[in-house]
């Protein structure tokens, strides 16, 4: 089978690349569309990425541009790609046409159709909440439910976006869920980690710095805690910033437990730092399946998490990680008073998350679900189109 699989803006590239090798390994073709490199980005190791977006942008420099005219300018080199792309894909005839992500849903929904004469397509619903509910632009709102009722195949993560999928129109034959693999090969761990109680207890939140993720719920839950229970805590908060963060680092002047990093991670130092945490922390307010997380597990740190999405149906509160209600600082306050002083209870939810593990699928099996759903949607399509009467022949002939 050949595959065309399209992340414009590689908003899921470790997602992509996992999947990519997964299908490449059962014996498929995988044409893989993305953006132009920075110079800092690295490629995809094993699939070949065919960089059809926003080069020209790139090479122009828009990421000194004022923002304003950066995201007007992107806008437009979005639909040339877009335009271009349906050309050469009619031209190559892949099997199935799976998108990641629309980055731009009012003017990529004007593209389906043309796509769809091509091959069936597919789409990857990673936020039923489109962008976390927390578009980059208020433009990426219209139409980002609405677009999902148009393709063959939707695959969810959660049975969360099976119900918000249904209320948006997508007919339920349509969505698959398909389990999120881990996105690296790091061997898990198989014991729960050794407690030392000679230092504070740490806590990590890692990942982009965005709104959703509640890094100011995260600060007022520790101002909460008694001062005791603050003296026995850090809390390292790392990652690139995709907002302002001059008020986070307002909220927490005066607080020495707390530090920030804001910086870009490279992949080979975020086992490290998982390893360095006693807990990981996800007060996020709205979320799907974190990327974060599934990297995360396999280091067997306690969690404490919002109660929607992944971590809902992934952990077990008060067995793997303690799960509050998003936005409930109170309750996330008394969360991770407890991780601070019950060290029992950090290893006995350690020792769940290694029993965890083993029950996540491998990206093989993901693979194989995957290619099933393909070939559903292929078969579809054929039993369709013969359907279909035949033209009536024109006078001339």
């Amino acid at each position: 089978m050949r595959v065309a699989l399209i992340d414009p803006s590689l908003f899921t590239l470790p997602y992509d690349e996992r999947l990519a090798e997964a299908l490449q390994r059962r014996g498929h073709r995988i044409e893989f569309f993305g953006k132009a490199l920075g110079p800092r980005e690295a490629a995809p190791a094993t699939v070949p990425l065919r960089r059809h977006f926003y080069g020209e942008l790139r090479a122009l420099g828009a990421e000194r541009w004022p923002p304003a005219l950066a995201k007007v300018a992107k806008g437009l080199s979005h639909i040339r790609a877009m335009e271009s792309l349906v050309r050469v894909l009619a031209r190559e005839r892949p099997d199935v046409i799976h998108f990641q992500w629309l980055p731009l849903p009012v003017v990529d929904r004007a593209f389906l159709a043309r796509f769809a004469r091509i091959a069936p397509i597919v789409i990857t619903c990673h936020d039923s909440q489109p962008f976390n509910a927390n578009p980059g632009a208020a433009v990426q709102r219209v139409g980002a439910t609405a677009i999902l009722a148009r393709f063959d195949r939707v695959i969810i993560h959660t049975d969360q976006a099976r119900a918000r999928l249904a209320a948006y129109g997508v007919e339920p034959r349509r969505i698959a869920r398909i389990a999120h693999g881990f996105l690296d090969e790091s061997a898990p761990a198989v014991a729960p980690p050794t407690i030392d109680a000679d230092r504070p207890v740490r806590f990590l939140l890692f990942g982009k710095i965005k709104p959703y993720k509640g890094i100011d719920l995260m600060i007022e839950a520790v101002k909460r805690l008694p001062p005791a229970a603050r003296r026995r805590i850090e809390v390292l908060v790392v990652g690139k910033p995709y907002m302002d963060t001059t008020a986070l680092v307002a909220a927490a002047a005066g607080m020495p437990e707390i530090r920030f990093e804001f910086r870009f991670v490279p992949d080979e130092e975020m086992a490290e730092l998982f390893r360095w945490a006693d807990v990981l922390a996800f007060p996020y307010r709205e979320i799907e399946m974190s990327g974060v997380l599934m990297a995360a597990l396999k280091t067997a740190r306690p969690m404490v998490a919002s109660d929607i999405g992944g971590f809902a149906e992934l952990l077990r509160d008060g067995e793997t990680g303690f799960l509050v209600p998003p936005g409930d600082v109170p309750r996330l306050a008394h969360a991770i008073g407890r991780l601070v002083d019950e060290p029992g209870t950090r290893v006995r939810m350690a020792a769940g998350l290694v029993d965890l593990v083993r029950a996540i699928p491998s990206w093989d099996a993901i693979a194989a679900e995957t290619e099933a759903l393909y070939a559903a949607a292929i078969a579809e399509r054929r039993t369709d189109e013969g359907r279909r009467p035949a033209a009536a022949p024109s006078r001339a002939a």
